[in-house]
C-alpha cells in the first residue's frame, strides 16, 4: 500500500517576519509574494529554469549557509535572511563574476561623454532611419533650439567614436547641425533623453575591436551616418546592468579574460542573438523546443544556436533573456549590420 504525501503550507520567517509558504513555492516565490525583493537572472516566473547565477542568494540563519532562493524549497520553521551585509556581499560577488566575461557595451561612448547629455547614438539611429521629427525632438531635449552649442565644444564625442578605430570617426557635429537646421515636422514630439540618470548606473566596459572585427565592420556597415550603433539593444532593459547598479557596481572589478568577440547572429525575421552578451543562465535552452543548446562544459561552456534550429525560436525568449543577448530588432529599433 502506497502512502500519498499531502502537500501542506508551512510557517517560516523572512527577515524575522513570520510568513506562510504555500505548497510547492520556492523561497524566491514566497519572498516576492510577501513584497520582499530578491534579484535573479536565471529565474523567470512560470518558466523552466535551473539555478546558476546565485544573484538570488539568501542565508539560512540556522547554519549560515548561502543558498539559491530560486530553487530552494522552504521547510517548517526556516529562518531566512535576504538583506544582511553577508547576503549583499555574496550577490555583489556573483554579479562581478558574471560581468567579468560579459561584453558590456551598454552605452555608445559618444553618448557617454556628451557634456549636454545628448543620446547621440539614438540621434544617429533616427537620422539613419530618416525619422527626422524624432531626431529633432531628441536634439531639443538637450539643446535650446536652434542653437546646438557644438561650435564651442571640443567634440569629445568624435574623439571617442569607435568608428574612428576602424577608419574615420563619424562626423557627429555636422549631422547634429544638419538635424537642427531641418524644418519642424508633424511627427515631432517631446522626448526626454534617458542618459540623465546614467551617473549612478553600471558604465560600459568598452574593449577594442580586434583587427578582424575592424575589417568586418568597415566592410559591412552601410548606415547613412557611418555610425556603428555600438550601444546595446537592451541598454535600458538589461537586468544584469540593473542589479549591478543597485549593488553599487559602476565598473567591472575583474579584467575580462574570456569575452567572446563581437558577433551578432540573425535568427530569423527580426530576431537576433549576440553570444558575447549571454551569461549562460540557460533560460533560452530550457524554454525552447529543439532550439538553443549548451556547448562544452565548465567555464568554457557556451549557449549556441544550431543553424537547423533557428526556425524553432519564438519571440517569447526575448522577454526571458536577462541581458538582451536575444533581442527583437523591431522592439528595440536598433540597427545591427554586423551579423552572419
Amino acid at each position: 500500500m502506497y502512502l500519498i504525501q499531502k502537500k501542506v503550507n508551512m510557517k517560516i520567517h523572512i527577515n524575522n517576519k513570520p510568513v506562510e509558504a504555500l505548497a510547492g513555492e520556492t523561497l524566491i516565490e514566497v519572498a516576492r509574494r510577501e513584497g520582499v525583493d530578491i534579484p535573479s537572472l536565471c529565474y523567470a516566473k512560470g518558466a523552466k529554469h535551473k539555478s546558476s547565477c546565485m544573484v538570488c542568494a539568501v542565508r539560512n540563519c540556522a547554519n549560515g549557509q548561502l543558498m539559491p532562493s530560486c530553487t530552494t524549497l522552504p521547510t517548517e520553521g526556516m529562518q531566512i535572511d535576504t538583506e544582511s551585509a553577508d547576503v549583499h556581499k555574496a550577490r555583489t560577488l556573483s554579479l562581478e563574476l558574471l560581468l567579468s566575461d560579459h561584453r558590456a557595451d551598454c552605452e555608445a561612448p559618444c553618448s557617454m561623454v556628451c557634456p549636454k547629455g545628448l543620446d547621440i547614438e539614438l540621434l544617429l539611429k533616427y537620422y539613419d532611419d530618416e525619422r527626422y521629427g524624432e531626431a529633432k525632438a531628441l536634439l531639443a531635449s538637450a539643446f535650446t533650439q536652434p542653437a546646438t552649442d557644438c561650435d564651442d565644444c571640443k567634440a569629445p564625442c568624435e574623439k571617442i567614436c569607435r568608428r574612428g578605430t576602424v577608419d574615420k570617426a563619424v562626423s557627429i557635429r555636422a549631422i547634429i547641425k544638419e538635424v537642427a537646421a531641418m524644418a519642424s515636422t508633424a511627427n515631432e514630439a517631446h522626448i526626454h533623453s534617458p542618459l540623465s540618470t546614467l551617473h549612478s548606473q553600471f558604465k560600459s566596459k568598452l574593449g577594442r575591436f580586434t583587427p578582424a572585427e575592424q575589417a568586418h565592420l568597415k566592410a559591412t556597415t552601410t548606415t547613412r551616418s557611418r555610425c556603428l550603433h555600438c550601444a546595446c539593444a537592451a541598454q535600458h532593459d538589461c537586468r544584469l546592468r540593473l542589479y549591478a547598479s543597485q549593488h553599487g557596481i559602476q565598473r567591472s572589478r575583474y579584467t575580462a579574460s574570456s569575452v567572446l568577440p563581437l558577433h551578432t547572429i540573425h535568427i530569423h525575421s527580426t530576431l537576433y542573438f549576440e553570444p558575447a552578451k549571454c551569461i549562460r543562465c540557460g533560460l533560452c535552452v530550457y524554454n525552447s523546443d529543439n532550439g538553443f543548446t549548451f556547448k562544452e562544459r565548465g567555464f568554457v561552456m557556451q549557449v549556441v544556436l544550431p543553424e537547423e534550429n533557428k526556425d524553432n525560436i519564438t519571440a517569447d525568449l526575448v522577454t526571458l533573456c536577462p541581458t538582451g543577448a536575444i533581442y527583437d530588432h523591431d522592439y528595440y529599433k536598433i540597427v545591427h549590420d554586423y551579423h552572419d
